[in-house]
């Protein structure tokens, strides 16, 4: 009665367990966006160039989002005790170091670019070298 009584609640002990461990994600993945009609450009092919770059952009912004957070700034005035003007406004800045795209790939008039980055892989990154600042003038490209 004893083993039965003791097997009985080592199967109610089992069925509490998960089945599996929870692990923590390694990975973030991003999507950007970017319309290749709303490109400047010469021809199709150039404005298509365009909306590529621009969607890999877009995707490394969303990986700098999920890694470092948004800085979100919000103002509004008052005059005569009624609301006037209201901003709000948001910001990120953060380097991103070691993601890869995954897909990149035209939908209608978008183009899409799918990127993965490993945070172990970016914090070994990190250790290689100091962060230089990226000049401000801007340099004309083809494109």
């Amino acid at each position: 009665m004893r083993v039965f009584l003791l097997i009985a609640i080592s199967i109610l002990m089992l069925g509490c367990q998960p089945l599996q461990t929870i692990k923590k994600d390694t990975y973030l993945t991003a999507v950007g966006y970017a319309s290749i009609g709303d490109q400047k450009g010469r021809n199709d092919a150039e404005k298509q160039v365009r909306a590529m770059r621009a969607s890999k952009i877009d995707a490394y912004r969303e990986l700098a989002e999920q890694v470092y957070g948004m800085r979100v700034s919000g103002r509004a005035d008052l005059v005569d005790q009624r609301l006037g003007t209201e901003e709000t406004s948001g910001a990120v800045d953060g380097i991103i170091r070691g993601a890869e795209v995954v897909r990149s790939y035209k939908v209608g008039d978008s183009y899409v670019t799918e990127l993965r980055l490993n945070i172990q892989k970016m914090d070994e990154l990190r250790s290689y070298g100091e962060v230089q600042q990226v000049p401000d003038k801007r340099q004309q490209t083809l494109f």
